[in-house]
């Protein structure tokens, strides 16, 4: 019997050879001064094409939305050809990628801003940590955006979209997850304004909305995935409260008016059995009010992430870590081998060491 996992599907007129996705992931190794792919990631990405689909790890749509060190973007010429490298590259192995499209927000540095203070919602400080060139700080208050600076974001969203397709990608994610800018919109813990971006969950949800309109005015909708974290609670500064969950309702049911290429959801990322107003079990909520291809993520292994397919609680399985180990992950799955088990401490330091040096099955017996 095959698994659920390695069959093929069909995301809006994309074929998928298999339901396993390479979830997004920093890495940070665009260790250059204009933030450019380069070769390295060139050779990771291509040795990961066996995924049913690729989802990049987050690039910054503009020098405001960066907030790790060595991350690369999508705003400037020189990262759209980096880019079309990588690219090609997958295309070439039958592979198919999405770009990530990020802002962080708050979770940003001045050290990333010549001084200058990250920019947020409301001046609220996440008490986080950043990852700065000197290593991990503390964060800081940000500056709260002004209504133009917000109008000009969306712009930033709707260019990286149109430069993402430029250099070569089937598709973007538009990254509204994990603490990042629209996060910090959507929860009243993040975003007290008193405009037309705070208060109602219509308004905390408008920019989400307004960025996915402009950039369907540069890319068919069908090409575009959105990712949220709906119970994401005490990381990045975001808390769950009574109006987390009815927010994430209304944003996935208004999200069935957009023909997505599908809605990517992680389960949460700690126990929030005891939180109130939390919801521990994402897949089960939103399958039901989700009308187009969903994808679930955190935590997944081969057993689990066939068995919630199998369910009808998802059509497709995002899998993060596994892939830093096993470049060929579908493969091992086919094969029932053990999977290789990944070096935390080369998650995000420059060079080729524990990115593109873990080898595929192939590799490993000859």
């Amino acid at each position: 019997m095959s698994q659920a996992l390695l069959k093929p599907i069909d995301l809006n007129g994309l074929e998928l050879k298999n339901r396993v996705v390479m979830a997004p992931m920093t890495r940070s190794r665009a260790d250059n001064e204009g933030n450019v792919p380069n070769e390295l990631m060139v050779t990771y990405y291509t040795q990961r094409a066996g995924a049913g689909l690729i989802i990049s790890e987050g690039s910054q749509i503009s020098k405001q939305a960066v907030g790790y060190i060595n991350t690369p973007g999508i705003y400037s010429q020189e990262q759209v050809e980096g880019w079309k490298k990588v690219t090609d590259a997958v295309h070439a192995e039958g592979g198919k990628i999405f770009l990530q499209l990020w802002h962080v927000g708050r979770m940003s540095h001045p050290d990333f801003h010549n001084g200058e203070l990250p920019v947020a919602p409301s001046a609220i400080n996440p008490n986080d940590k950043s990852y700065t060139p000197e290593g991990f700080k503390d964060t800081v208050t940000p500056r709260e955006l002004t209504v133009p600076e917000i109008k000009q974001i969306v712009q930033d969203f709707k260019n990286a979209a149109e430069n993402a397709i430029a250099a070569g990608f089937d598709g973007v994610e538009v990254h509204a997850s994990n603490g990042y800018l629209f996060h910090q919109f959507f929860v009243t813990t993040a975003n007290t304004r008193t405009d037309e971006y705070g208060g109602s969950k219509e308004n905390r949800t408008k920019l989400l909305f307004e960025v996915l309109d402009a950039i369907k005015a540069v890319v068919p909708i069908e090409k575009v995935g959105v990712r949220l974290n709906p119970s994401l609670h005490n990381g990045f500064g975001i808390t769950v409260n009574e109006d987390t969950i009815p927010t994430y309702d209304y944003i996935i049911e208004k999200l069935n008016n957009y023909k997505l290429a599908y809605l990517h959801l992680s389960e949460p990322f700690s126990d929030v059995s005891d939180v109130p107003h939390a919801e521990s079990d994402i897949a089960k909520r939103y399958r039901p009010i989700f009308k187009g291809n969903l994808i679930i993520n955190a935590g997944f292994t081969q057993e689990t992430g066939n068995k919630v397919i199998e369910e009808g609680d998802a059509d497709m399985v995002a899998f993060g870590v596994p892939f830093i180990a096993n470049p060929d992950l579908p493969e091992r799955f086919a094969q029932n081998v053990d999977l290789q088990k990944p070096d935390q401490n080369t998650f995000y330091s420059p060079g080729a060491k524990g990115y593109i040096d873990y080898p595929s099955l192939v590799e490993a017996e000859a």
